[in-house]
């Protein structure tokens, strides 16, 4: 997958036409930051009839901050300059523009310069604190959305690897519509040797590297792609056990992608178990 463009074009396995409501084009001031506390923005989020635009809530519920990350499909609008910091136990509201799709992901142990730039241990984005359409480096999980005119279609992916535990909730709306999680806090701790990433220091362990991509590209198919007469690899089958909702290929099964009318809002989660 090319992470180091500007834009990206998700692999998706069902035909979807995209949809969403206001956000900030690159060439437009970024919006004030607005963090609140979790607690009042649950109360906001559960009535239907307080939801006036589309919108999509990132909430840190880790015991760090993480540095969201969004990058949109090739075309669609820049939300946030593509990334902020979000400290612990805080959350931050976006508008989502009409026919939009992209891709969310939490960025961890990242330090950066007045200037903005710096680095992260995990889902860098070329150095900088804001991503303006960069790609998070792998491994990262992945928050993946297509808003169509009458649907919704969201995932986790863990295509590109595996940083932190992610839910997705959605609130209103209706279909074959409900939570997506991949929260098994030690998937880190459980990661082969030879798919391991630690920090620059090689003291932590701080993510995982997909083992069915590595599995893809040796020409070992797995059960769930466009052919089943293959047994997955021990690797590739022990992440889709440990999140089994989560897309592991482009290939992946559809029923992968969850299904929401498009009045449907959403909160993406770190870390939904708190802690790690």
């Amino acid at each position: 997958m090319g992470h180091s463009r500007n834009s990206y074009t998700i692999p998706s396995p069902i035909s979807l036409t995209s949809v969403f409501s206001s956000g900030v084009h690159p060439s437009q001031p970024p919006p004030p930051c607005g963090f609140v506390l979790w607690s009042s923005v649950e109360r906001r989020l559960r009535p239907k009839s307080l939801f006036p635009e589309k919108s999509v809530t990132l909430h840190n519920k880790c015991s760090h901050s993480v540095w969201p990350g969004i990058q949109p499909s090739a075309g669609k609008l820049l939300l946030a300059r593509g990334g902020f910091k979000l400290p612990p136990n805080m959350s931050h509201a976006l508008k989502l523009p009409p026919l939009w799709s992209g891709r969310f992901w939490g960025r961890h142990g990242c330090a950066f310069k007045a200037s903005g730039r710096g680095r992260c241990k995990t889902g860098d984005c070329g150095g900088s604190l804001f991503c303006n359409g960069t790609g998070g480096t792998p491994p990262a999980t992945f928050v993946e959305f297509f808003l169509g005119k009458h649907h919704d279609s969201y995932a986790i992916s863990l295509v590109d690897g595996y940083n932190l535990p992610v839910s997705i909730t959605p609130y209103g709306g209706s279909g074959t519509c409900g939570d997506v999680r991949c929260v098994m806090s030690d998937l880190n701790l459980i990661c082969p040797a030879a798919l391991q990433v630690r920090s620059h220091d090689k003291r932590a362990l701080v993510a995982c590297k997909s083992a069915c991509f590595v599995a893809i590209n040796a020409m070992s198919p797995v059960p769930w792609g466009p052919s089943s007469a293959f047994m997955p690899t021990a690797d590739c089958m022990m992440f889709k056990m440990s999140c089994p909702q989560a897309r592991f290929s482009a290939y992946d099964d559809p029923t992968s992608m969850a299904r929401c009318t498009a009045d449907t809002n959403y909160v993406i989660t770190f870390c939904p178990g708190g802690g790690h």
